[in-house]
């Protein structure tokens, strides 16, 4: 039954949870634009009619998180319906069903049923989710799935093979975000770089959503001039980023931000191998030069595991020095986490988790130190920002800062750093 069907005469109060990746969060906030668009109210948790709890299955870790946020949800609320979503309901939907009879585990590709009303990728929805219930830098999902197997990873059976998103739908989107006055939009993706649509890959529909913009505001040239809406590629495989995209980010001007997230993992070639992951840290650091030389001003962020099966001291130490070679401006450091069903959770070479602690807290020493020269590296220089909230802003190179006195949540502002 339709969510909105249980309280006719009244706005339904609903409540979301949301784990995990920057994806999880376009879907979770589609969930709460169908609802509002409904006439649904988004509330506290205890005072919620249902709970939707979109979930998350990337690690062991992040698979305690997740039952312990529906187990949650139970003990706060006494009666509402509480929907579980995502990819640890994918992998595993007994363990939820079994917490509570008011659980009910709902496909992804079925939740539009559940909540009713229209499907949440609808363009029509996108103005809806430009408002103050939802972040001002907004995403748009244009892939899901993933055809990669890393030991590692669970994520490629919880959503399946690699998808893309129709271009027109996307355009349609982007429009309504933009004429809703958003000025930046991220494209995310499970396996973002693997986007195809016939001949389409991610650069042609980077420059099919430009023209769009433009063809909404034939004044805005985005040369030049702050431009209408900026465009942030989410975190991207180092294998897809060919030439093309880097041409095209590079003559934008910064209407695609010069900005990366680049997962490198792990600097030894060895560890990567076992990771099954399709480069060496000799061909990621060819990348890495490459896009420096194209954009001087490039901001790379990473993320990095510490502490997989097998890795040695030397092996770390590898990781640490491809990193400063990088200049990483972030790196988001994972201490390593078994995942059961994955071929690296059955190793019996785990590292203990003392070592894993003591390599994670070297590395972020490294990276507090890399992101600082990377500041100080800008300071003098200009960059347009976007305001998040008050007095916070975001750069193109994804620094927080101070908002400029005057700037409004959702403008896009020139500062100097």
């Amino acid at each position: 039954m339709p969510l909105l069907e249980q309280t006719k005469n009244n706005a339904a109060a609903f409540h979301v949870v949301n784990l995990g990746c920057k994806v999880n969060r376009v879907e979770s906030d589609d969930f709460a634009a169908t609802l509002i668009a409904d006439g649904g109210r988004e509330v506290p948790i205890e005072a919620a009619d249902f709970i939707v709890v979109n979930t998350c299955t990337v690690t062991g870790e992040a698979e305690k998180k997740t039952r312990k946020a529906v187990r949650q949800a139970l003990r706060a609320n006494d009666f509402a319906r509480v929907v579980v979503t995502g990819c640890a309901a994918a992998i595993d939907p007994i363990t939820y069903t079994e917490m509570d009879p008011r659980v009910e585990v709902v496909p992804k590709g079925a939740m539009a049923d559940v909540l009713g009303s229209q499907a949440s990728t609808s363009p029509a929805l996108a103005a809806i989710r430009a408002g103050e219930e939802f972040p001002t830098r907004v995403g748009v999902k244009v892939q899901d799935g993933c055809n990669n197997a890393c030991t590692y990873c669970i994520v490629h059976v919880a959503r399946g093979r690699a998808t893309s998103r129709p271009s027109e739908e996307i355009i349609a989107e982007v429009r309504e975000l933009a004429r809703a006055g958003v000025r930046e939009i991220v494209l995310t993706g499970i396996n973002l770089g693997s986007y195809r649509e016939g001949d389409m890959h991610l650069a042609d529909l980077l420059r099919c959503l430009m023209k769009a913009v433009d063809e909404e505001f034939p004044a805005d040239s985005g040369l030049g001039v702050v431009p209408r809406v900026r465009f942030r590629v989410s975190s991207i495989e180092p294998r897809d980023v060919d030439d093309d995209l880097i041409e095209l980010m590079a003559a934008s001007n910064g209407r695609i931000c010069r900005h990366l997230h680049l997962p490198l993992q792990s600097g030894s070639s060895k560890v990567l191998r076992e990771m099954r992951r399709p480069y060496s840290a000799e061909r990621f650091l060819g990348l890495v030069e490459k896009l420096y030389a194209a954009m001087p001003q490039l901001s790379l962020s990473t993320d990095v595991i510490v502490g997989f099966p097998g890795e040695t001291e030397e092996d770390f130490l590898e990781t640490c020095r491809v990193a400063e070679i990088c200049r990483f401006s972030k790196m988001h450091i994972f201490r390593y986490s078994k995942r059961a069903g994955t071929p690296a959770a059955e190793r019996d070479d785990q590292v203990s988790p003392e070592v894993k602690a003591e390599r994670a807290k070297r590395l972020e020493a490294i990276e507090e130190r890399l992101r600082a020269d990377d500041m100080r590296r800008r300071c003098g220089s200009r960059e347009l920002a976007l305001v998040e909230s008050e007095g916070n802003a975001t750069t193109e190179s994804y620094h927080g800062i101070d908002a400029p006195a005057g700037s409004a949540v959702g403008d896009l502002v020139e500062c100097e750093l």
